[in-house]
């Protein structure tokens, strides 16, 4: 196995991280904010912020490991990319930004009344941030960056007026919708808060349907834009039909009120078979045509330094989410939203 194929499979894997952590996060603040709108807040704000209040500071962090290891294993990453993302990037940066500050001033200000304007612009960066973080799967597939006299480009028509563009960000968000429901219909289930459970998972159940026609429209959209990645993808479409049926697995049990721990897990496995598929058959380019794991990346002793590095982070970064979970979220006493007894 060459270095290229170990390290975009490591910045794959923390990506993948990004993608259901982050979901979660995005989605539980839409949910907080929709909540205030519908009236719901009484059942559910409390559930969402025991939820987010000891995950928020370290949800980014596998984002930032990703971007610093595309540009250090493929210095050829900064110099397509760098361009071409400088406006969705930059608008992703600010959301971040954003919503961090919210997070601060209602974790740690005086105040904890909750001003409608503040959780607009929360719920908003919830689906605005993966949207604009989604563009860069569009942009991979190749014929939107261009390079003219030694620059680089991004051809802002075809990047609008593609049918993939949209489809990517739909299924963007319409999965952060799914993804945090699922995890909070087990959440609220294990809180034995029967109120915002009923809620909860009445998001999941109505989201489980838009995101499976979602997923269905990238990937044949995915034809038009790149048929000889469309081409690899169904040379591997069993790690898409396994995705389908974790999918009607985790469905189904939500539906069912039962299992939810392994329903979730489920909607991990659906996004895994289908994300690690997409990426497995999007190789060896990671700009089509421009950037290829063999040829971009590093000499062979930062190579090895870096891979590493990234698989030594990523084993103290996943026991330290895990033991992060344990010891608040998973806590009997905490998820019940009772404060741990001195003595």
């Amino acid at each position: 196995m060459s270095y290229g194929v170990v390290a975009i499979s490591v910045l794959w894997t923390f990506l993948f991280g990004y993608l259901i952590v982050a979901s979660i996060d995005f989605g539980a603040g839409f949910f907080s904010f929709y909540s205030v709108l519908t009236g719901h807040e009484n059942k559910i704000h409390n559930i969402i912020q025991r939820y987010l209040s000891p995950v928020w500071e370290v949800t980014n962090v596998f984002l930032i490991f990703f971007v610093v290891g595309l540009v250090g294993f493929f210095p050829d990453a900064a110099f397509y990319y760098g361009t071409a993302l400088l406006v969705p990037g930059s608008l992703a940066t600010v959301l971040l930004a954003l919503r961090g500050a919210y997070y601060a001033y209602n974790t740690y200000g005086s105040q904890k009344e909750h001003n409608k304007i503040y959780m607009a612009l929360y719920g908003a960066t919830g689906l605005l941030i993966p949207a604009a973080l989604s563009t860069i799967l569009a942009i991979s597939e190749g014929g939107i960056i261009y390079v003219s006299g030694g620059k680089v480009g991004l051809d802002w028509r075809s990047f609008f007026m593609n049918p993939y563009t949209w489809s990517v960000i739909l299924l963007a968000l319409v999965s952060v919708l799914y993804i945090s429901s699922m995890f909070l219909s087990y959440y609220a289930n294990r809180a034995g808060d029967e109120a915002a459970f009923g809620v909860v998972r009445g998001y999941a159940l109505i989201w489980s349907g838009p995101t499976i026609l979602a997923s269905l429209l990238a990937f044949f959209q995915i034809n038009r834009q790149n048929p000889e990645h469309f081409q690899a993808m169904l040379d591997m479409a069993w790690m898409f039909i396994a995705s389908f049926l974790c999918y009607l697995a985790a469905v189904y049990l939500v539906w069912k009120r039962k299992r939810l721990g392994l329903s979730f897990i489920m909607v991990i496995l659906q996004f895994a078979f289908a994300w690690y598929g997409y990426g497995r058959s999007h190789l060896p380019y990671v700009l089509y045509k421009q950037i290829s794991i063999h040829e971009s990346i590093t000499n062979d002793t930062m190579a090895v330094a870096m891979i590493s590095a990234f698989v030594l982070g990523l084993l103290v970064l996943v026991p330290s989410l895990v033991l992060l979970l344990k010891l608040f979220l998973f806590d009997a006493r905490y998820v019940r939203g009772e404060s741990a007894k001195k003595g």
